[in-house]
């Protein structure tokens, strides 16, 4: 393997960077050069007292780390791979109590629970009012561009569009009466978006922002407890003789919840617009044929989460690189899922690919995404609605990046409304 030619001090965490774009070009050059490679870091600018982590981007390596937790874990420090530097040692300890950051067996005895709520038969219980709310987020911004004051009928598909219905599902899974449905949507975007200055949300707004929804979720649990009411949730806390959540883990599940299932739903959905403004002609295939393979292939190219990382619990060689006992190392999904190993013209937005063995959902192992199925549902449900009822919707700007550490957001996408009715 040769060096990699990067600028010093480049860094595949920087927010700046993935404000600006998703490093491709440099991932390339890594699958190439230097599939596992040490990305030195100043001590503490991600709130870790380490000096750097290793930056992981082939598919093949990602998979490994991903499915041998006894190797790699998730709980020793957590799998966000980059906090504020202010950030306590005492707060990134707190979220060891996410499901995300847990390894086996107790990750695997609160996947257990968990996974009740995500059977398909819970999944499919959801697609008929989800379907009409898919329908009804649609229709009521395209009236509302239509009755707006841009002549151009105008709107931000992230606000009017994406965020609606990964809230709405999550809240009809967990039974949040549709009042109190913005307040989830609030606090998991202040949870989820400290590092962009826009926002002006520092780590202790994104703390408290997530202890009201702890709180509000025990409460929950609390009244499913006193009083069940045959929904996931007294599923999940109410359940005898089989295991059930305790409030506090219940709580934390919910703050899962509301990032892992929420954000990167959303973004999935707003790059997945962007990419049909872009490539008309996939867009018009997915009118005329709608194929299933559709949701696959939107996840695949926003990979909407960047990366996670794993800490090594010993020594061990990977990709020809020896990693040390303690040393933190990043699964980069978006460097994954455009390795030209596994995926034929992976810079391609293909609708129609298949296979696709992607790993927008995790890399396989403990931690593969549990509500895959659901966020598949809410996909491919909001675009049969787009398509119906604004098929000629167009591009109105460029759209407005995240400033994130691990997510490949979009905050704002600017689209046009064409002049035909909703279909019947």
């Amino acid at each position: 393997m040769s060096c990699p030619h990067l600028p010093e001090g480049f860094d595949f965490t920087d927010p700046d960077l993935l404000q600006s774009r998703v490093p491709h070009p440099e991932f390339a050059e890594m699958r190439q050069t230097a599939p596992v490679w040490w990305c030195a870091q100043p001590s503490g600018v991600s709130g870790f007292g380490d000096e750097g982590y290793w930056v992981v981007t082939r598919h093949a390596d990602v998979k490994y780390v991903s499915t041998h937790p006894e190797l790699f874990s998730s709980h020793i420090n957590t799998a966000i791979i980059r906090f504020n530097e202010s950030i306590s040692r005492d707060q990134i300890d707190v979220q060891k109590l996410i499901m995300l950051n847990m390894d086996p067996p107790e990750h695997t005895r609160v996947r257990q629970i968990v996974q009740r709520g995500f059977t398909p038969r819970a999944v499919r219980s959801l697609e008929q009012a989800l379907r009409a709310r898919a329908r009804s987020i649609v229709e009521s911004a395209l009236a509302g561009a239509r009755t707006g004051d841009g002549s151009d009928g105008s709107f931000d598909f992230v606000t009017r569009v994406a965020v609606e219905l990964p809230l709405q599902a999550i809240a009809e899974l967990i039974g949040v009466p549709q009042e109190d449905r913005s307040k989830i949507f609030d606090w998991s975007n202040k949870m989820a978006a400290y590092d962009d200055p826009e926002y002006a949300i520092t780590e202790e707004v994104g703390a408290e922002a997530a202890m009201e929804l702890i709180s509000y979720a025990m409460n929950l649990a609390a009244a499913r407890k006193e009083c069940p009411a045959g929904d996931i949730v007294s599923r999940l806390v109410a359940a005898e003789g089989e295991g059930n959540l305790s409030s506090d883990e219940f709580g934390f599940f919910v703050i899962l919840l509301a990032v892992a299932g929420n954000e990167t739903t959303r973004n999935a959905i707003s790059h997945g617009m962007h990419a049909f403004l872009t490539h008309p002609d996939q867009w018009e295939l997915y009118k005329r044929e709608r194929p299933e393979t559709t949701a696959e292939e939107i996840v695949r190219w926003a990979t909407p989460v960047v990366s996670f990382q794993r800490t090594a619990t010993q020594d061990v060689e990977l990709g020809g690189q020896r990693i040390r006992k303690g040393d933190r190392v990043g699964l980069f999904y978006s460097s994954a899922n455009n390795d030209p190993e596994v995926f034929e013209n992976p810079e391609a937005f293909d609708i129609a690919r298949d296979p696709n063995p992607h790993l927008g959902f995790g890399g396989g192992g403990p931690h593969f995404c549990l509500g895959k199925s659901l966020a598949v549902m809410e996909i491919n449900l909001i675009f049969n609605a787009i398509a119906d009822v604004m098929p000629d919707l167009r591009p109105a700007g460029e759209p407005r990046r995240l400033r994130s550490a691990w997510l490949n957001g979009i905050k704002q996408l600017q689209v046009s409304t064409g002049g035909g009715a909703p279909e019947a």
